[in-house]
């Protein structure tokens, strides 16, 4: 394997994760078996379907940390989040980092700079597994002090078969976790996103307009939005401009907060 980590105590708690697959115990010698090969503080585990609300299958956070982490995040946050969009089943399975994710100007955007920076977080690295059934898990390693090293990275990328193969064996049918979930129809970007950009918008705005919305909030700039919408990027500024007049808004972050409070009304 690549890098300088234990293998005697790698190959100990990879077994003990074998052993627990099937078991409740399951995902935390899973996360104990990736910390054989990388030190990180935290992990959470979510569970994606289709335009359902995300399932927080497993996390170690103390109180304060997982009432942002998770119950903050639960009610509306992940819209936005990279990994939710990217997870989208059926997905390609990989280990990823948060920011080869995220838009171009996703660290500018309210998103991060309302909700993601109260994580405290230095880095965030994701892998995504397609457990079966349109259902995908994507199962963090957090970091508060530095970032994950170029090696440290490849490290974990040496032992993603082994994380899928467990991941997919032990999550096959949690399908039936979402089914008291109430379902939706409409296209595979989840139309839980344009009901809210909808009810957001309360009527006020246009078609274009709404997907301008949408891409601002996501983080994108006026250039990447232009790019994706097959129009210049001053004409995605000058509706910005219409938008704004049209909510009584007069900056991103009053955006953003219009925006997550008209997920209550959904």
């Amino acid at each position: 394997m690549a890098g300088k980590f234990d293998v005697e105590s790698w190959v100990a708690a990879s077994a003990e994760a074998v052993s627990a697959i099937g078991t409740p115990d399951f995902p935390r010698a899973l996360t104990e078996a990736m910390r054989a090969v990388v030190p990180f503080e935290f992990t959470v585990t979510f569970a994606y379907y289709q335009d359902r609300r995300p399932l927080d299958i497993y996390d170690d956070f103390p109180s304060a940390k997982r009432r942002v982490m998770v119950d903050d995040y639960q009610e509306g946050p992940y819209l936005l989040d990279p990994f939710y969009l990217h997870s989208a089943a059926p997905t390609t399975s990989r280990l990823v980092r948060l920011r080869e994710l995220a838009p171009d100007r996703f660290y500018q955007a309210e998103y991060f700079r309302n909700y993601y920076v109260q994580t405290g977080l230095a880095e965030e690295i994701g892998f995504i597994v397609d457990v079966g059934d349109d259902v995908s898990v994507v199962i963090s390693a957090m970091r508060e002090l530095k970032a994950f090293s170029a090696r440290e990275f490849r490290d974990l990328q040496t032992i993603f078969p082994f994380v899928e193969a467990c991941a997919t064996r032990h999550w096959a049918g949690l399908i039936e976790e979402f089914a008291g979930q109430p379902s939706s129809e409409g296209p595979r970007l989840p139309k839980l996103i344009d009901d809210a950009f909808q009810s957001f918008g309360r009527n006020l705005l246009t078609p274009r307009e709404a997907e301008i919305v949408e891409y601002t909030l996501k983080g994108h700039s006026a250039e990447a939005t232009g790019h994706a919408l097959g129009i210049a990027p001053g004409t995605v500024r000058i509706h910005r401009r219409n938008i704004y007049g049209k909510l009584g808004v007069s900056s991103q972050g009053e955006l953003f907060s219009q925006f997550m409070s008209s997920l209550e009304d959904l």
